[in-house]
């Protein structure tokens, strides 16, 4: 490793040298260059840790592609992409069209077989071969998306135009709202009722506290060091709060007079991501010391346990306790946001793709819509819990540099810039109506929640949140239990049945010498006498004299 630093230290030096009179970078950096060539106007300087790591930070790649990169492992391909000979990855409909994406002009080879027959093409679902290349299709009741990917057609979230509820018929679509919501009349806007709703935030400066609309700013605690993530148990009144560079985690009662804040638990540095359960009382956290995820009691009483192990560097976490789904955001080397079961089981990829730094996830519940900011693209986009219908609803507009909280209600989505110090809102259908609700620089804001009582709805849960594995066990041998109780309680039933048949025979019986039918018998066809037993098995049995 040291002698790939020294090379690139020369390399570095004599780029530097042959550019003079352009941009440079320092001799810890390295220099992008495009087709070899410098130009003042696209200089770009990318860290020498970064070099040959397998992930390209240039823009055109040039920090993977060098002689001293031989041995770095190569970054793999999605099957929706194309691997040229070089490495270099391409989308799979820009193979054999006529034009030479890959730099080593590999796609443009062996263009004459059926590219179908590898891997599909790399489409999801249908492949349709062409004299010139070929093309991905998709059944009916799907839609193309990200040129090889199908999903089912939505109309009411491709349309985007409802706030919450949506029902489409023949063309056209009615909005509604859910319990506790108000639409409005002219905008078909859901907006909630009752309190007026409260943004809180964290900074180094203490908890801050203001309207939706950015009124009646005040501090609720003065807590240094607060400059962290943010979660809240609405129904308790409580507020909790970390910093990455502390060890533990803060409790702040906001029906307490004094409001001071008390240590929650202790000894977990790191700590980048909260999240509240609020139906099970539980509280999840993200760690990259750990690289992990947690959870524990909301109250702290019980030791913490670890749900999600070997994340390479988690972010932001999200909870929907009535789902009984968990979101985390991962923004390693193979950036990704996942989801799984509140017990950890049932993990799934959700977005792999087009996604560079994910720092902050929210949830709009109303739509069953996960929200992420990319402080790597400078973008704030949503997607559905299952992981389709992707849409980018804020694209970088000087406020989206640094992204830290991540918060989405009624019809706006909020988040904070720390480069800016500024904490914004917009549209949350298409990024309109952009509002700087503060912009200061001297204490940067960092997590942020929305604090309303319909951010926490309750409701039908869907199953248990968290069994251990006792519980696990019984709920595995219930059914058994269950059969032997019914079995027991239909021989039991047997058992008396058969008994008052016996007695009632007995006593209507007459006298020895006379005879005795049975239902069953016929009553010309004469018959000895007859009485009841009861065999081994519980079985009541007619035996003839």
């Amino acid at each position: 490793m040291e002698l790939l630093r020294f090379l690139l230290l020369v390399t570095g030096c004599l780029r530097s040298n042959s550019a003079a009179g352009v941009g440079q970078c320092s001799l810890e950096e390295f220099t992008c260059t495009a087709d070899g060539v410098h130009h003042s106007a696209s200089i770009n300087c990318v860290s020498l840790s970064a070099v040959c790591d397998g992930q390209p930070d240039c823009p055109n790649g040039a920090d993977e592609q060098l002689d001293e990169c031989g041995g770095a492992k190569p970054k793999s391909c999605s099957s929706s992409e194309f691997s040229c000979s070089n490495g270099q990855c391409v989308p799979h409909s820009w193979r054999c069209d006529h034009s030479r994406d890959c730099e080593d002009g590999s796609d443009e080879d062996n263009c004459s077989q059926n590219e179908c027959e590898v891997n599909n093409g790399g489409c999801s679902h249908v492949c349709l071969d062409q004299p010139l290349g070929f093309v991905c299709d998709c059944p009916p009741g799907m839609q193309l998306v990200q040129d090889a990917h199908c999903e089912e057609v939505d109309p009411c979230l491709d349309a985007d135009v409802c706030d919450q509820l949506c029902v489409q018929s023949t063309g056209s679509f009615t909005c509604g709202c859910e319990e506790g919501y108000l639409e409005r009349s002219e905008s078909g806007q859901c907006l909630a009722t009752g309190d007026v709703a409260g943004l809180v935030f964290s900074s180094s400066a203490g908890i801050g506290w203001m309207s939706s609309s950015g009124s009646d700013p005040r501090k609720i605690s003065d807590s240094t060091g607060a400059a962290g993530p943010l979660a809240a148990s609405i129904a308790n009144g409580a507020l909790f709060w970390s910093n990455p560079e502390h060890t533990g985690v803060y409790r702040l009662s906001l029906a307490d007079g004094d409001q001071t804040p008390a240590v929650l638990f202790e000894g977990i540095r790191g700590i980048v991501g909260l999240a509240v359960d609020w139906v099970h009382e539980l509280l999840y956290w993200t760690s990259n010391h750990t690289r992990a995820l947690h959870v524990s009691s909301l109250n702290g009483s019980e030791p913490h346990r670890t749900l999600i192990t070997g994340l390479a560097k988690p972010a932001a976490v999200s909870v929907q306790p009535l789902l009984r789904l968990l979101f985390w955001a991962d923004s390693g080397v193979s950036p990704r946001i996942e989801r799984s079961s509140l017990d950890g089981t049932d993990r799934k990829a959700l977005v792999t793709s087009i996604i560079r730094n994910p720092v902050s996830i929210s949830l709009d519940i109303p739509r069953g819509l996960l929200y992420w900011a990319d402080s790597g693209l400078h973008t704030i986009s949503r997607i559905r819990y299952d992981g389709q219908h992707r849409k980018t609803v804020v694209e970088s507009n000087g406020y989206l540099d640094e992204p830290f909280g991540l918060a989405v209600f009624e019809g706006r989505v909020y988040w904070s810039d720390q480069l800016t110090g500024s904490i914004c809102s917009a549209d949350k259908h298409n990024g309109r109506s952009l509002r700087v609700t503060q912009n200061t620089r001297t204490h940067s804001p960092a997590g942020l929640l929305i604090y309303h009582p319909l951010i926490q709805p309750t409701g039908v849960v869907l199953s248990p949140a968290e069994p251990d594995p006792d519980a696990v066990a019984a709920e595995s041998n219930s059914p058994w239990i269950l059969s032997l109780i019914v079995f027991l309680c239909i021989l039991l039933a047997i058992l008396l049945l058969c008994w008052r048949r016996s007695d009632t025979a007995s006593s209507s019986l007459p006298s020895f010498g006379d005879t005795a039918l049975k239902e069953s018998q016929d009553p010309l066809v004469p018959s000895a006498y007859t009485h009841t037993q009861t065999d081994k098995d519980g079985i009541c049995i007619d035996l003839s004299l």
